[in-house]
């Protein structure tokens, strides 16, 4: 099952990689830096928004659509969930209203609202993706992940292009939702029109969603609350440069990690309900052996191209400064991926919820105090210090509240031997002639490819040779 996820997950994650990384090339040359500035505001305040606001309708309509189902307690589940989430967008109607009220400037007033009218249409596509999912409809899930990033980064360009400043690419995304919630919304609509809304049921969605959408809305403030301290101590265009260094760093790694993780959750939860802690372990093993295989490599390699890689992709008013938070950033995507889609997957395998809350808002909180001391004084690099030093203590915080009876393994050796690899890789790396631009980060990548990849063979770095014997016998033959 994990190896074929694998394999039936990597289209959505190319288009998702893609997007991202046309974003920083396109929108960091047609916005300047204090527009650049402003979307990073918005989409901050957008990912916090739906987070906060819709984060456990969202939870709530993936977890129990398939607990319900008769089709009467179906009905029940749409029309309280979709009665439930038009009624948190009347609060999101008076957060725009008020933001009209402020002696704001009219750029960051659009790029606000922007970010509050994708924060609704993302949330009620998102529920009916959610179902979807639910119900084994991995393709029709599919297809509106590629719809809403592709359309929205394409509609995002276009509106920049006619003057709309930072709140373009919010608006591309608000506009590609729309359009997929014209063909994904109206029979969900119909379901929750036959049925009636339940006051139990709903507490009872409630409190399985709030703790999934507490521990997202920590997650989401290490990543997102350094930029609204650096609007207010270094202003707009200090956090364009921040934004994109971080995007393109994050996002990187982010889409890997999240593509491992899609195929990785199934797998683990069969492996345990079926097998028992012997299976998941044995699951787990290999999975953990691929993101540190992967992810370490890709998080070095990253890091020691940040400087010609940014001057390619990023436009020369921000390209120094984003190749600074890059190289930082890398080694944070690393550990929040890692933690993320592994360690705290742990609490939810076995139903410890609580300690995910934990997990994750220790270093939230330890990232808002870091962030607030150190960005004052150092700017930048006190935000990238902050968030790096956050996402590692996460990881340990994670291992150490999983101990005995939660723990996943923890593959010391062959984690060990990829280490190795990597230092090897880097040194290879580092004394490669420098060109300059594409042919710089073209020569460095494939040395590191190369040598990394032999490394990894001759000392068998992360078990790779079983997890190649797992690969060939897992997509073609039985589910691994």
């Amino acid at each position: 099952m994990f190896w074929r996820g694998i394999v039936v997950y990597l289209p959505v994650n190319i288009v998702q990689v893609l997007a991202g990384f046309g974003a920083i090339v396109l929108f960091t040359r047609l916005l300047s830096p204090v527009q650049f500035g402003d979307y990073a505001i918005g989409f901050a305040v957008s990912s916090l928004a739906q987070t906060c606001l819709f984060g456990w309708i969202e939870a709530a309509m993936g977890r129990f659509y398939m607990a319900d189902r008769e089709p009467q307690g179906r009905q029940t589940l749409f029309a309280t969930l979709y009665s439930a989430f038009f009624a948190t967008s009347l609060v999101v109607a008076l957060i725009a209203a008020a933001i009209g009220l402020t002696p704001w400037s009219m750029a960051i007033k659009t790029a606000l609202w922007s970010a509050l009218a994708a924060c609704i249409v993302r949330s009620l596509l998102r529920m009916a993706q959610e179902r979807r999912r639910a119900a084994g409809e991995a393709v029709s899930f599919a297809a509106y992940d590629v719809a809403q990033t592709g359309g929205g980064f394409g509609l995002g360009v276009l509106l920049a292009q006619h003057g709309l400043g930072g709140a373009a690419p919010l608006a591309g995304t608000t506009l590609a939702c729309l359009l997929c919630l014209i063909v994904a919304l109206p029979p969900d609509i119909r379901r929750a029109l036959e049925g009636k809304v339940s006051l139990p049921k709903l507490k009872a969605y409630a409190l399985y969603g709030a703790p999934v959408a507490l521990s997202l809305m920590f997650s989401l403030a290490i990543s997102n609350t350094d930029r609204l301290v650096l609007a207010a101590f270094r202003g707009e265009g200090a956090v364009g440069a921040y934004h994109v260094g971080y995007t393109l760093a994050n996002r990187t790694l982010d889409v890997m990690f999240v593509w491992l993780g899609t195929a990785s959750w199934p797998a683990a939860v069969a492996a345990l309900e079926h097998g028992g802690r012997q299976a998941l372990d044995q699951v787990a093993r290999t999975q953990v052996n691929l993101m540190v295989l992967l992810g370490l490599p890709a998080c070095a390699g990253l890091a020691l191209i940040a400087h010609p890689l940014a001057g390619l992709m990023v436009g020369p008013q921000l390209a120094v400064q984003a190749a600074e938070v890059t190289v930082w950033i890398a080694f944070s995507a690393f550990f929040a991926g890692l933690t993320t889609y592994y360690f705290n997957t742990a609490f939810t395998l076995h139903r410890k919820t609580g300690r995910l809350i934990w997990a994750i808002g220790l270093p939230a909180g330890f990232n808002i105090l870091a962030t607030l001391l150190l960005v004052p004084r150092f700017g930048l690099a006190g935000a990238m210090w902050a968030a790096c030093a956050s996402y590692g203590l996460g990881a340990l915080i994670s291992v150490y509240l999983a101990r005995p009876a939660l723990s996943l393994p923890l593959p010391w050796r062959p984690s060990a031997r990829t280490l190795i690899a990597t230092a090897g890789m880097a040194a290879a790396v580092a004394i490669t002639p420098v060109q300059g631009g594409a042919p710089e980060i073209i020569a460095k990548a494939c040395v590191g490819i190369l040598v990394f990849s032999a490394l990894a063979w001759v000392i068998n770095a992360g078990d790779c040779h079983d997890l190649w014997r797992t690969f060939r016998s897992g997509p073609v033959g039985q589910e691994a």
